[in-house]
């Protein structure tokens, strides 16, 4: 039934567990509860095809199946092989399974996602006399297990590929920022729309794309090519045709987002990838190194991630972290700047006092996010500003331990393991959007679904 509660699970990024709550709780989702890189939640099968369809910080959404206790991969075996799974898939289909594990009874993940798969492969051959074959490029059915300590969790994966893959970059450049992040950091401004978006560091202009796809309130799953629940047995095409093609939240946007890099290759980069999505008319480019910003449009926001030396290397980190304090000062008065980097030098290097830190993990990095405000007038006017400001009142997810006292990021922890799950079509093959028209461009169409009347 259409209107059957079940549990879901989101998962997202570290730090971006509480806007994530906040936008499964705009689309009317019950029980939501954040937790470490997810967010709980209870709903219907029209709150999973728009979970999906609209969360911006979301990496996939889950359908629990079962839950249970466990120490050892036999025990495993054998509660998996308890679940009816021919309610979910039949042997015609293929299927994949995807194993996280935080535990010290489990060495190895890829052991428990083979023994999954023997389970559910068994489990048909027993019952049906024939096993379906496992692919691990896009398979019919994703099923996803989750082990923390003794706790177990067996899900269907809803989402196939992961979220953050939009569907609208034709090309990256070097050290891209992943699209989920991208907007999670837009989202963390408060910025809606109402002012000017600079990203003076634009690389493939990921953080503009966004910028504008949450200004206009385009939902981010509006360019995939499919979803895995689409090739579930309950799937209902007319609800989500009905969920796709309404464009009631879409709005216009008064202002515009304003890209520049030090790179012509970068820019280039990024306008193919802004064309794709069809934003060309709402975001400008151009070749410009940020020490030669001379004039910020009003009003406006600032959002950028410098290289920090680490996947991007620079000659003079601590003259370009100099130059950007100095830009911020003189050129972008009247701004709220929020920069994403990796070393604390970075940071002192800019010379000015932030008024908001925020944890986040970018690629296998444990970066900071931090805000500025870079009040008009006098350096006396700025520091009875900044005295006479209210404290700011953290965020419930952000750590009391002291950036400085952090310990090294090691690469191996599990939020930095490489999901299986990739697409083995390129993001060069897929169908080219329609320029400049963001609220006329045709919505991806199938055999059984026709574009909008209005379009």
């Amino acid at each position: 039934m259409e209107d059957e509660q079940f549990d879901m699970v989101a998962k997202t990024m570290y730090g971006l567990e509480e806007v994530l709550a906040g936008e499964l709780t705009a689309l009317k989702a019950d029980n939501v509860v954040a937790g470490r890189r997810m967010v709980s939640f209870n709903g219907n099968k029209a709150l999973m095809y728009k979970a999906n369809l609209h969360c911006r910080t979301a990496l996939r959404i889950l359908k629990p199946l079962a839950r249970f206790k466990a120490d050892n991969a036999d025990t495993v075996y054998e509660e998996v092989g308890k679940i009816e799974w021919e309610r979910y898939f039949s042997p015609e289909h293929t299927f994949a399974v995807d194993a996280v594990i935080y535990s010290e009874s489990f060495n190895h993940s890829k052991f428990v996602a083979y023994r999954t798969k023997d389970a559910i492969a068994d489990y048909f051959s027993g019952k049906c006399g024939k096993r379906p074959s496992v692919r691990i490029n896009r398979p019919d059915m994703y099923v996803h297990i989750h082990i923390s300590h003794h706790d177990c969790t067996v899900s269907l994966d809803s989402s196939g590929e992961s979220l953050h893959k939009r569907g609208y970059r034709l090309a990256q450049g070097e050290a891209p920022l992943n699209e989920v992040l991208a907007a999670g950091m837009i989202l963390q401004t408060g910025w809606r729309g109402e002012s000017h978006f600079v990203d003076p560091m634009c690389g493939s202009g990921t953080l503009l794309i966004e910028a504008a796809m949450i200004a206009m309130h385009i939902p981010p799953g509006l360019f995939r090519e499919s979803y895995a629940f689409e090739r579930w047995k309950d799937f209902d095409r007319e609800l989500f045709d009905e969920i796709y093609h309404d464009d009631s939240g879409e709005r216009e946007f008064a202002f515009k987002c304003y890209g520049s890099d030090i790179s012509p290759a970068a820019i280039e980069t990024a306008r193919s990838n802004v064309d794709n999505a069809g934003l060309s008319k709402y975001i400008d480019l151009k070749v410009l190194p940020f020490q030669q910003f001379a004039d910020a449009p009003a009003p406006g926001i600032l959002v950028t991630n410098p290289p920090y030396g680490e996947r991007i290397s620079t000659n003079d980190l601590t003259g370009l972290y100099g130059m950007i304090g100095e830009r911020l000062k003189h050129v972008f008065a009247g701004y709220q700047a929020w920069i994403l980097s990796y070393k604390e030098e970075c940071f002192d290097n800019i010379g000015l006092r932030p008024n908001r830190k925020m944890k986040l993990i970018n690629g296998s990095l444990e970066c900071e996010y931090r805000s500025y405000e870079l009040f008009e007038g006098k350096n006396k006017e700025y520091k009875k500003a900044l005295t006479e400001r209210k404290p700011f009142q953290r965020r419930p997810f952000a750590d009391d331990k002291p950036y400085a006292e952090k310990r090294p990021f090691v690469k191996d922890k599990p939020f930095a393991e490489k999901r299986p799950f990739a697409t083995d079509k390129p993001y060069g093959e897929k169908r080219p959007f329609v320029k400049d028209k963001p609220f006329t461009l045709n919505r991806r169409t199938t055999p059984d679904r026709s574009i909008r009347k209005d379009h």
